[in-house]
């Protein structure tokens, strides 16, 4: 992709006056999201050749992309759509509006204590950047752990020492399984939130993580993971082609219809969100186990969290995605990495769909492993022969190498020690 160009990434807030949008040079365009007051309500891409933009037609598009949200969050699904609204009769909605915001900052019941675990090796560049964002939270932490996993220098333990409040820990075993759930036995806090070494939180994120657990059936709760920047062809390919690690602007549950649903074919926990923006109620560990240390980074490669909300609907607890927890991720900066954490990503996904089925006996991981992802690659590889190889082929190759490889690594360490 050698004309490529970056897009530029705008936060727009529209309880306030809506700007005009200028000319952008040496970019393909606007990546916008629409925030009200804190809260993340939508996004929408304006192509370079679009602008400039006034703002009265800007607010055409905040509409669009805002209507699902903001309805969801009212309470508005039966009700005629969004079509009878503009912008301005849409905010004019000032108490439900209001109402929505307190909802999401004043606790509901007891506030729980939150421990902060951030698992790293060998990357206190980044690291650096999100123990700064931590420090930036609305809400005061009960502690911040991070877990150094077998780096090969001292680097991490030197950066930890320059934050005094994190607590630093040495695990000298890899794999990013290990290292959560040395992070968990160590933490104290009754909840215990992950994100990555290369992501930067919103001020609010503890917060909005923390009354979201109002519901005892609630073991785990993931949140909105939007793009540090796209700056490059891999990180705009990751965000556009695999639509990044969110999940959208509205808050879901997934319980046992959930489940039951899609038992059969597999069901789709990957999409309860990323264990970059994940929080696990400390019971959960007590119901289900700690984290299977054969998943992961380190290891199989991927699914480590995603085989852990398996195990929570399974065992009849709820998982909730709730988009107002916000962080920011730096995707992978070129097309060599984006090709191995694709790999990654598809050799864990299949070792844990067969962990799933050892440990639960629902053929539908079967089924998802030995006849849904061969055929989906099968036309996928067919449709680029025939229409073009464009920029989703980039990874595919290395996915279908993942996928045997996730094959080979369970067969290889089934009977070891799950955690």
């Amino acid at each position: 992709m050698s004309n490529f160009l970056p897009w530029k990434i705008l936060h727009i807030d529209v309880s306030e006056s809506l700007p005009n949008l200028m000319a952008e040079s040496n970019s393909q365009g606007l990546h916008l999201v629409f925030w009200w007051h804190g809260i993340p309500l939508g996004q929408q891409e304006i192509l370079a050749e679009q602008l400039p933009m006034p703002a009265t037609e800007l607010a055409h598009r905040v509409l669009q992309a805002i209507t699902p949200a903001v309805r969801d969050r009212l309470g508005l699904k039966g009700q005629p759509d969004g079509r009878s609204y503009n912008l301005q009769s849409l905010m004019a909605l000032e108490a439900p509006l209001e109402t929505m915001s307190q909802h999401l900052s004043n606790s509901q019941g007891e506030a729980k204590t939150v421990s902060v675990v951030i698992c790293t090796r060998d990357r206190p560049e980044q690291l650096v950047n999100c123990l700064r964002s931590l420090q930036k939270l609305s809400q005061t932490l009960h502690e911040i752990i991070v877990v150094d996993n077998a780096s090969t220098s001292d680097s991490t333990r030197q950066l930890a020492a320059q934050f005094s409040e994190v607590h630093y820990l040495l695990e000298p075993r890899p794999g990013l399984s290990v290292a959560r759930n040395t992070g968990v036995r160590y933490s104290s806090g009754e909840i215990i939130a992950f994100t990555d070494d290369d992501v930067e939180v919103h001020p609010d994120w503890i917060i909005r993580l923390q009354h979201s657990f109002s519901n005892p059936q609630i073991m785990a709760v993931t949140g909105l993971v939007l793009p540090a920047e796209l700056a490059t062809d891999s990180q705009v390919i990751f965000e556009k082609e695999f639509s990044g690690l969110h999940r959208g602007y509205c808050p879901l549950t997934f319980d046992a219809q959930f489940f039951n649903q899609t038992k059969n074919i597999g069901v789709p926990v990957w999409q309860i969100g990323a264990g970059a923006n994940m929080a696990l109620r400390r019971e959960a560990f007590n119901q289900v186990g700690y984290f299977d240390e054969r998943l992961g980074a380190g290891a199989s490669g991927c699914s480590e969290d995603s085989e852990f909300w398996y195990r929570i609907l399974a065992e009849g607890w709820l998982c909730l995605y709730e988009p107002a927890a916000v962080v920011y991720h730096y995707h992978r900066g070129n097309l060599a990495t984006l090709q191995r954490q694709m790999y990654q990503y598809m050799k864990g996904h299949v070792a844990a769909l067969l962990v799933q089925f050892n440990r639960y006996k629902h053929w539908g991981n079967l089924y998802r492993v030995l006849v849904s992802l061969p055929w989906y690659y099968t036309k996928l590889v067919f449709s680029g022969v025939f229409q073009g190889f464009q920029n989703r082929y980039s990874t595919v190759f290395s996915e279908i190498f993942g996928y045997f490889s996730g094959l080979i690594f369970y067969l290889k360490n089934r009977s070891k020690k799950a955690y």
